[in-house]
């Protein structure tokens, strides 16, 4: 892994979707549409400051995320800290949407997971292969209405 300072580069996958960006937007802002998509999340709301949470399982280890949003610009970015109940680390996921005619490039990152304990879970490698089914399959699929 490429380390600068002692830290881990962020985790940075990009995606063009066959979609606007609005409703790459929605999809990423509405609990209803993300539970299509990503998790059961109960209440979302694209607010700064807002905070939610759901649970994600690894092997049938349930693990309980926690998450308060850092940035909303409407259309554009979306940022929210990650962190996991009972473990130590924070990180940050952040949405970056890019018109391309009609259709989106979406940029994701997700910083700080050197600060989350070295469990195999917590692995650089599983956050790739999450969010790469996440991005790139899951969303794509649902905003793309394959």
């Amino acid at each position: 892994m490429t380390t600068k300072n002692n830290k881990i580069e962020p985790l940075v996958i990009e995606r063009t979707f066959n979609a606007p960006v609005t409703q790459v937007w929605k999809a990423i802002t509405t609990k209803e549409e993300m539970k299509r998509w990503f998790f059961a999340i109960e209440e979302f709301k694209p607010d700064i400051g807002f905070e939610f949470q759901f649970y994600g399982e690894k092997d049938g280890v349930k693990y309980f995320h926690r998450c308060k949003i850092t940035e909303v610009i409407p259309g554009k970015k979306l940022a929210y800290s990650w962190r996991y109940e009972g473990y130590d680390g924070d990180s940050l996921v952040t949405f970056e949407l890019f018109a391309e005619g009609n259709k989106t490039r979406l940029k994701l990152t997700h910083e700080g997971l050197e600060t989350f304990p070295p469990i195999p879970d917590f692995a650089k490698t599983n956050f790739v292969e999450g969010w790469t089914s996440l991005i790139g399959s899951s969303l794509k699929d649902f905003v793309e209405g394959n």
